[in-house]
């Protein structure tokens, strides 16, 4: 009965991951890291590795999918799946009619996550704080790049794929706004909501590449120099606050595949200036509401894990 449990509430993790994984500015890595899976999600994902095609040459499946921690990513990449397929046109709908009040939800959501990830620093020095201004500014430049335009191939695709899933190990880093950034946000949502199979499979194909490339990345720098790989990764999410403050003024647009012209390139502002601006009220009290239910959220999801474990 406790592994069914246990397997709910990893496949409800992945749900959450994958929501985070479709909104551009917040990471799936983010919800893994604050839910208490991030290290043993990295550490399955760079098991699947030569020993693992051994054994299944071999002919072991059972011992090949232990070498994995096969049930485990099984229930949490089930997940994963389920929220970014039944999630895509809910998030597209809000992200276009409340995209405010979804700032602001994530914006409480990921101060709150890069104070809970600070606190797992052990030893605090001034490469610790080196380390975190370094994660800031690179993630703050990120969310001032330009979004690209390049040719919808299928060679793009992978390559787009491999190169965003790594914000599923990288908390701070969206992968959403990756591949905005690469032009392929709304080419890879599209072909999620209309079950393009050709274009997910080349894409997911592309995830998997990167995933295990990376995987063995992180896991060495988390075991050689931990606290310094916790200070850039509390920096990413602190930059990325940028990304995701509510209130922006659109300074470029552009036409999507349906013609409709939504913005590219925006900038931040104040309450005040968004009301002149816009001639439309700021949603003080809601945004404020959001981000500190937001906040509350992740300690709440904390203490429930601390709770679980006595």
């Amino acid at each position: 009965m406790q592994k069914i449990i246990d397997s709910v509430l990893l496949f409800l993790r992945g749900i959450g991951m994958g929501a985070a994984d479709v909104i551009p500015g917040v990471s799936g890595g983010t919800i893994a890291f604050i839910t208490g899976i991030y290290k043993k999600l990295v550490d399955s994902i760079k098991s699947i590795n030569f020993g693992f095609i051994k054994l299944l040459l071999q002919k072991k499946p059972v011992a090949a999918w232990k070498h994995i921690n096969g049930n485990f990513l099984a229930a949490v990449f089930s997940g994963v799946l389920v929220s970014v397929f039944s999630l895509a046109k809910l998030i597209s709908w809000l992200l276009e009619y409340h995209r405010i009040l979804v700032w602001a939800f994530f914006f409480g959501l990921i101060i709150a996550s890069a104070i809970y990830i600070g606190r797992k620093i052990d030893k605090w020095n001034i490469y610790t704080v080196i380390f975190i201004l370094a994660g800031a500014v690179i993630a703050f430049y990120i969310t001032l790049a330009t979004p690209a335009t390049t040719p919808e191939t299928l060679y793009h695709v992978f390559f787009s794929g491999s190169i965003a899933v790594c914000a599923m190990i990288l908390p701070g880093i969206s992968g959403s706004f990756i591949l905005l950034l690469l032009g392929k946000y709304e080419y890879v949502l599209n072909a999620v909501r209309d079950l393009n199979t050709e274009i997910i499979a080349i894409f997911a194909a592309g995830c998997i590449v990167g995933l295990i490339i990376f995987s063995n990345i992180v896991s060495w720098l988390l075991k050689k120099y931990y606290d310094y790989t916790i200070a850039i990764l509390a920096g990413l999410m602190i930059g990325s606050l940028n990304k995701l403050w509510p209130w922006k003024k659109v300074l470029k647009t552009r036409l999507n595949i349906h013609g409709e012209e939504v913005p590219l390139l925006e900038k931040n502002i104040l309450p005040g200036q968004f009301q002149q601006i816009y001639d439309t009220g700021p949603m003080i009290l809601p945004v404020l509401a959001l981000m500190i239910t937001g906040f509350i959220l992740i300690f709440l999801i904390n203490y429930l894990a601390t709770v679980k474990k006595k």
